[in-house]
């Protein structure tokens, strides 16, 4: 088992490594370019169109539904440990290198909701199929027809995005996070058995079944009740981290100054700090802040566009907007309030907390210190946002893998589809039961080889997805001018 999981950790170091970190984030230099800027001359459209459904669009979903259901796989416990490991590996400068990730990756972001409204396919029933799998056959099929078929690369892309579904991050490594607040907030709970080194409590075994079953339920119901549940608990759960993480920030409000400083300071590690270590520190920062917050917010991925291409939606430009808002929502508002939070309160410094904390205990700290109520309280409330956001996730990640299934399978078959939901529901009820380390290595894996064929395609279709948004907003301001012309001569 230590030979598998030292080799897991060996391919996922290579996968995760410099060249993939180097190809997503020039992914989203390139597209910026090629959009011209789209994530900061259009981003108050794109906030405006995100809550206001278009009508007359095909599809399944409203758009703000599909953002929602694209959110509830993305926002989770990347935004509160990812952010605490990146920030204690590669200090608070990673936290920059991690907004410089979103920045670009809003571009990213933009391009992958824009081809999937573009290139998917609605059936008789209305069915939504899309996302890279579709514009890498349909569109680079239409592009460069040289070669002769591209789904073999769809293909490769379905295949592994429905593996990481159901074998990493959308169900064992979640309900794990969700049994281990229940251990937190349940205190001195009985031991029923031990698995391995791991004891499984009354509260991690009744968490686990309650939560399959909740599961279940959603899961099964499909798309619509996936995308209901998630209308109302993504915005819910979101606003409500934000609120409190707005009041740590407040109650170190005297900190906030010094503590910006110190992350571009730390960014570049301009600091008088010895030749190879401060070499070592900067690389760090870099490597960790980029390589997380892709990891939080996916962009380049290619999870998010099979959600977006169920909305209803007739625009490929309006979704791409609507689809990029998922990103700044994610990164550059949450996983920020979450880096200010341990910035603030030293909960990334041994020399204030006192020992060297990890992951969830690193924003614990920053909460239960910060907070003006009692440690427990806030540990409690934590665990509380940890659990409904690897929930959501779970739902999420059951949705893009089935869709990732539905391609390779060849179209809507309900008795395969439906045997797969049951693998992913078996797949979280025995999860509170499993170690995690090698699971999660896996997922980072199969996310890593999910995004090398979404980057290929956005990069072959990044000229003509600049040539199309360009084209779409010159007409918009011809059509603003002529309304206000007509507005004024009236």
């Amino acid at each position: 088992m230590e030979a598998i999981n030292a080799l897991l950790d060996k391919i996922d170091g290579v996968v995760w490594g410099w060249g993939l970190i180097v190809l997503i984030l020039g992914t989203g230099i390139y597209l910026t370019v090629r959009t011209g800027f789209v994530q900061v001359r259009h981003l108050g459209k794109a906030l405006k169109w995100m809550v206001k459904n278009e009508e007359g669009g095909k599809g399944e979903v409203t758009s703000f539904a599909a953002l929602c259901t694209a959110l509830s796989a993305t926002i989770g416990t990347g935004n509160i440990v990812g952010v605490a490991t990146a920030i204690c590996a590669g200090g608070p400068g990673a936290l920059f290198w991690m907004l410089v990730a979103a920045f670009f990756g809003m571009a990213t972001k933009y391009a992958e909701g824009f081809l999937a409204i573009k290139y998917r396919t609605i059936d008789a029933e209305g069915h939504a199929l899309g996302g890279p799998f579709y514009y890498i056959e349909k569109g680079l099929g239409k592009q460069y027809r040289k070669v002769k078929s591209w789904k073999w690369l769809g293909k490769m892309f379905a295949f592994f995005g429905a593996l990481a579904g159901l074998l990493g991050i959308g169900t064992i490594t979640q309900i794990n996070g969700i049994s281990s607040a229940a251990n937190i907030l349940i205190k001195n709970s009985d031991v029923l058995f031990t698995v391995g080194e791991k004891d499984i409590t009354v509260a991690v075994a009744v968490t686990g079944g309650a939560v399959t079953i909740l599961a279940a339920l959603v899961i099964i119901g499909g798309i619509k009740r996936i995308s209901s549940v998630s209308e109302v608990v993504v915005p819910f759960m979101a606003c409500a981290y934000v609120l409190l993480a707005l009041i740590v920030l407040i109650c170190n409000a005297a900190k906030i100054p010094d503590a910006v400083k110190l992350v571009v300071v730390s960014a570049f590690n301009v600091r008088p700090v010895v030749g190879a270590i401060a070499g070592i520190a900067l690389k760090t920062a870099i490597q960790k802040g980029i390589g997380r917050g892709i990891f939080s917010n996916e962009a380049g991925l290619g999870s998010a566009p099979i959600a977006a291409a169920a909305a209803k939606t007739k625009d490929p430009v309006r979704q791409g907007l609507v689809t990029m808002t998922g990103t700044f929502i994610d990164t550059i508002i949450i996983c920020t309030m979450t880096g200010l939070s341990i910035v603030t309160s030293g909960a990334w410094d041994p020399r204030v907390t006192g020992e060297a904390l990890e992951g969830f205990d690193v924003t614990a700290y920053a909460w239960r210190t910060s907070l003006p109520w009692s440690e427990e309280l806030s540990v409690a409330i934590l665990a509380l946002c940890l659990a409904f956001f690897a929930f959501t996730t779970i739902i999420g990640w059951d949705y893009y893998s089935e869709r990732c299934m539905e391609y390779l399978i060849g179209g809507h078959k309900k008795a395969p589809l439906m045997a797969f939901k049951i693998l992913y529901i078996l797949a979280v009820a025995v999860g509170p039961y499993l170690t995690v380390s090698m699971v999660w290595t896996s997922a980072s894996i199969f996310n890593a080889l999910m995004a090398l064929p979404n980057l290929v395609a956005l990069l072959l279709l990044g000229k003509s997805i600049g040539k199309e948004t360009r084209g779409y907003f010159k007409k918009l301001d011809k059509r603003k001018k002529r309304k206000s012309k007509n507005a004024k001569a009236a």
